[in-house]
């Protein structure tokens, strides 16, 4: 009893600090407690192999798993109550490895909250400008950049006069004001079946968790060609690495061309002063052209540079951060 108290005390502390995960990893001797945050993966505490075991049945009791199964994958959600306010929802995950050791990890589910800092504020101006009108806006940059929670302000803004679909694997915000489905394989409800639904719902907004496959790049191009504002990440390194990657999975450049209003990679960095703010690399539709001509230049544009530059020369961030975020 007094392990599951002390855990709970963990996981609220876990909370109040907005860690995106926590992990409880066996190792040889002992299992590992760690949380990531911001990016930053910290080890908390250390529990026996018994114990840790003890503390994974505990959360998949709670979430309605098979306690006794411990070898095949498993995932489970609940509602975890929450000392400062409204419950927080949590995803799990569970395998077994080899030995027939658990690991277990736990994703927060976080609703939208005000604090929101940006290294350039006339940056959020260009993407609400593009969020306007119809076509594709992309996004792109490593977990934990905050891509969910820029797309899901930007339509936030448009809620009162737009019906907003999010299909995700999973969900990874909850937004009471929009129509949010979850991707569930096993039950043939991947990104490109629920994508055909929700075009029947015929929403305004679609928000797309990750185009990974051709068809889903497809069915969103199509998406964005008959009239919505669809708003996607990808995975890519860059900018113009998301024209790459949408080449790769079949979007001619005559498509890209007609429907990408904004390309836009983000990462979340660390300010001198403390905390954390998004700077955007943003590539318009008036760039697409000259970027889609030249395909090998991927890397991070002059703009970017010139920023991290600007923000290092007035103190925003120190040289060392300046030169970590060069390469994007």
């Amino acid at each position: 009893m007094d392990l599951e108290r002390n855990f709970t005390k963990t996981l609220a502390t876990a909370i109040d600090q907005r860690a995106s995960d926590l992990y409880l990893l066996p190792r040889e001797r002992a299992y590992q407690l760690l949380t990531l945050t911001s990016g930053k993966l910290e080890l908390i505490a250390q529990y026996s192999l018994a114990a840790g075991q003890q503390l994974i049945s505990y959360l998949k009791y709670q979430a309605d798993m098979a306690v006794s199964e411990h070898r095949r994958p498993q995932t489970g959600a609940l509602r975890w109550p929450h000392h400062q306010g409204a419950p927080i929802d949590l995803r799990l995950s569970t395998v077994g490895d080899y030995r027939g050791q658990e690991s277990l990890v736990v994703r927060f589910i976080y609703r939208l909250t005000e604090q929101y800092q940006l290294m350039v504020p006339d940056q959020w101006t260009t993407l609400q400008a593009a969020c306007q009108k119809r076509g594709l806006i992309l996004f792109a940059g490593p977990m934990g950049s905050g891509k969910t929670t820029t797309m899901y302000r930007l339509a936030r803004e448009l809620k009162e006069d737009h019906v907003i679909m999010t299909i995700e694997d999973p969900v990874e915000i909850d937004e009471p004001a929009f129509i949010q489905l979850q991707v569930n394989e096993l039950a043939q409800m991947g990104y490109q079946d629920l994508l055909r639904v929700g075009l029947r719902h015929r929403p305004d907004i679609f928000i797309i968790g990750e185009i990974r496959d051709p068809e889903t790049a497809q069915i969103a191009t199509r998406a964005a060609l008959s009239g919505h504002l669809v708003l996607a990440t990808v995975h890519a390194r860059s900018a113009a690495g998301v024209l790459a990657r949408l080449r790769q999975l079949g979007v001619s450049e005559h498509y890209l061309d007609q429907t990408v209003s904004l390309v836009c990679y983000q990462r979340l960095i660390e300010q001198a002063a403390g905390g954390m703010a998004v700077l955007f690399d943003l590539l318009t539709a008036a760039a697409l052209p000259s970027v889609l001509a030249e395909p090998t230049k991927g890397g991070m544009s002059d703009a970017w540079q010139t920023r991290l530059a600007q923000a290092q020369a007035t103190g925003q961030i120190t040289a060392a951060t300046a030169t970590r975020y060069s390469a994007g």
